[in-house]
């Protein structure tokens, strides 16, 4: 017969709100004893790994067991080190360098320093393949536009990040590269057939799944092969037929932000979330935007009032439940047995960055890749330089508090070095006497980001290489167009990728390349 007493506890598990504040508020500690399975870390929760350790040790105190989550990429999408932007490169330049050796390496080294965090599941590795180029919120975020590529490296961060006892969590199932809107504000279209589904998007989540990935989390995306009304987050189909029966995975399902527009704007908060329960969701990822007790209040409810009017069945909560304490109990003792949780617990976990030795730093310097026209030698740069920035629009999934760029690299190596930040709206009526003003005399480094998206942005670099053909591109985005004499690409807008580029530049480190014919 069943037990509605305990709906309330079941339904609170199955819940990974946010919360504002860098220690834990007293709503969610209470929440912890009255069943709830874990919480989701954001940029706003973190000031330093010290900091992180405490506020997890304040969560474990009222469950021990308690999943603690957090969005870190180790790329241009960084929680954990939003402050400085990450010390690492990124997926795209992982990929770039194709050592998948480095990549596993690297996100071992992530995953240590998380779990010293007392951080027990990591929303990553993203595992989209990037095959449109036009991809609004992917792009660098994805190994590459190569399926088999995607997947070697996938299965290679999930192994790292793993074995320093971090659940990996593989994303954005079943594959948002294929699209050029962003599920945070509409629901974006794949529309591929089975067949052309299986040779591209799945083979990077088969290849999670083989490595032991212990969560997938869900598209907000509309897939008329497999469902041709309702969003992956939210779809039987896709979620029990596709991911548990076909490709055989038994781990925790995790929803993106459901908060998210793709889904939120039809079915409300609390109906998206009973649907994509009743679809084969286990745990629903919420707070980005609704960081508050109602917010949970809400979902809680929704989820014991569609149980108790059939909606939901009562089994399907239960077996939800189930696999958040699961996992659960499996970070609890991994961690434990690494000794991770007891460095967790001192809350004095400490991230050492070292621009010099780190493994992050090291494979940012192998990612950099130069093209330089025949005869040029405008490196290394030997005076100071003046370093444009151009912004194109913030990117709501990377987020606008990480610092990035050239700027404060190329300063510390070439004291004098000046630099401007400019968005379109910045550029004005005259956009090459705008990027132009300040340089006279001096090299010029243009700093770009996914040049070929955005036309005002390749407009404005044509006039000003017009006028200064010596000056240097550095492309931080996806580097689909290569333009200019000398041109730099990072693969990422990371703290990591910056100071490579910078060390290039300055001829500190890395010695400049061999001039090589430039890329039509």
């Amino acid at each position: 017969m069943p037990n509605h007493g305990e709906l309330p506890e079941l339904a609170a598990a199955v819940l990974q709100p946010g919360f504002a504040g860098t220690t834990a508020p007293d709503w969610v500690r209470r929440w912890l004893g009255e069943g709830l399975g874990g919480v989701a870390l954001f940029a706003r929760n973190v000031e330093s790994p010290a900091q992180v350790a405490a506020l997890t040790a304040q969560l474990r105190a009222e469950r021990p067991d308690v999943l603690v989550a957090i969005d870190e990429e180790a790329g241009d999408v960084t929680r954990f080190e939003s402050r400085l932007g990450s010390s690492r490169p990124g997926n795209l330049a992982l990929g770039a360098i194709d050592d998948v050796r480095l990549t596993e390496e690297v996100a071992r080294d992530l995953g240590c320093d998380l779990a010293d965090a007392g951080i027990t599941l990591d929303y990553a590795p993203d595992a989209d393949v990037n095959s449109n180029a036009a991809n609004p919120v992917i792009g660098v975020r994805a190994f590459g536009a190569e399926a088999q590529l995607v997947a070697r490296h996938s299965a290679a961060f999930v192994r790292g990040l793993q074995a320093a006892g971090v659940a990996a969590c593989a994303k954005h199932f079943p594959g948002h590269g294929d699209t050029s809107v962003d599920s945070h504000h509409d629901v974006p279209l794949i529309d591929r057939d089975r067949a052309q589904l299986e040779e591209c998007e799945l083979v990077p989540f088969r290849a999670a799944i083989a490595a032991g990935v212990r969560v997938v989390m869900t598209g907000h995306l509309l897939v008329p092969a497999y469902d041709s009304e309702l969003p992956a987050t939210l779809s039987r189909p896709i979620l029990t037929g596709l991911l548990r029966e076909e490709l055989g995975f038994d781990g925790l399902i995790v929803t993106d932000g459901i908060e998210m527009q793709a889904v939120r704007r039809r079915y409300g908060l609390a109906g998206a979330t009973v649907k994509a329960l009743a679809a084969g969701v286990d745990a629903i990822c919420v707070g980005g935007d609704h960081a508050d007790e109602q917010t949970a209040v809400l979902l809680r409810d929704a989820i014991v009032d569609a149980v108790r009017s059939g909606e939901l069945p009562e089994e399907r909560l239960r077996a939800a439940a189930a696999r958040v304490r699961d996992l659960g109990r499996w970070t609890t003792a991994t961690q434990t047995a690494s000794g991770a949780r007891a460095i967790a617990d001192s809350a004095s976990a400490v991230t050492v960055l070292a621009p010099t030795t780190s493994v992050g730093f090291d494979a940012a310097r192998r990612a950099v890749r130069v093209t330089v026209a025949p005869g040029d030698a405008a490196l290394p740069v030997r005076e100071p330089a003046h370093v444009v920035e151009f912004a194109p629009p913030r990117n709501i999934a990377i987020g606008a508090e990480t610092p990035w760029g050239l700027g404060a690299p190329l300063s510390d190596l070439l004291p004098g070095t000046t630099s401007v930040r400019l968005t379109e709206d910045d550029l004005g009526a005259d956009p090459v006497a705008t990027v132009l003003d300040g340089a006279a005399g001096r090299p010029l480094v243009l700093v770009v980001r996914d040049v070929h998206r955005h036309a005002w942005l390749a407009g404005a670099l044509d006039g000003v290489l017009a006028q200064r053909p010596d000056a240097i591109v550095v492309e931080m985005g996806v580097p689909e167009t290569v333009v200019g004499a000398v041109h730099i690409a990072t693969f990422g807008a990371t703290r990591a990728s910056g100071v490579a580029a910078a060390e290039l530049i300055a001829g500190t480190r890395v010695p400049a390349p061999a001039p090589q014919p430039l890329a039509a």
